[in-house]
């Protein structure tokens, strides 16, 4: 079953989710997780970012698109209903092998207790889209 991905999109938002201090780090993304109250079946809203400690803004727009990209392969399928997530883009993000970087999210997922089983397995694709 695919899920429909939300936008964070408002500074609060981003410092609501750091504020919950449910996260994990991985060479690839730092994975903040949120659990929103209420709605059990509450779409994902996801929100990215990438400090000036990744490198010039052509290299931080890249690693957004690559998160973008591993986010839409792996999150519809995986990531539990009603959270927030914020990714964060690391100095590793831009040149990271694609395979190692979708296991970084997966197991990100894990880690932080978002994760949840798909009926349709082996949909992640080994194409890099940057």
């Amino acid at each position: 079953m695919q899920t429909p991905l939300g936008h964070l999109t408002e500074r609060s938002e981003f410092l609501r989710v750091a504020a919950s201090r449910r996260k994990w780090v991985t060479p690839g993304v730092m994975l903040q997780a949120l659990r929103r109250e209420g709605d059990p079946e509450a779409p994902i809203r996801i929100g990215f970012t990438a400090s000036k400690k990744v490198g010039n803004a052509v290299i931080r727009n890249r690693a957004r698109r690559r998160l973008r990209e591993a986010v839409r392969q792996v999150m519809p399928d995986h990531a539990a209903l009603a959270h927030d997530f914020v990714l964060v883009a690391r100095a590793g993000t831009p040149e990271r092998p694609w395979a190692l970087l979708l296991e970084d999210l997966a197991l990100s997922l894990r880690r932080v207790g978002a994760w949840r089983e798909s009926a349709d397995h082996g949909r992640e694709s080994a194409v890099d889209p940057a």
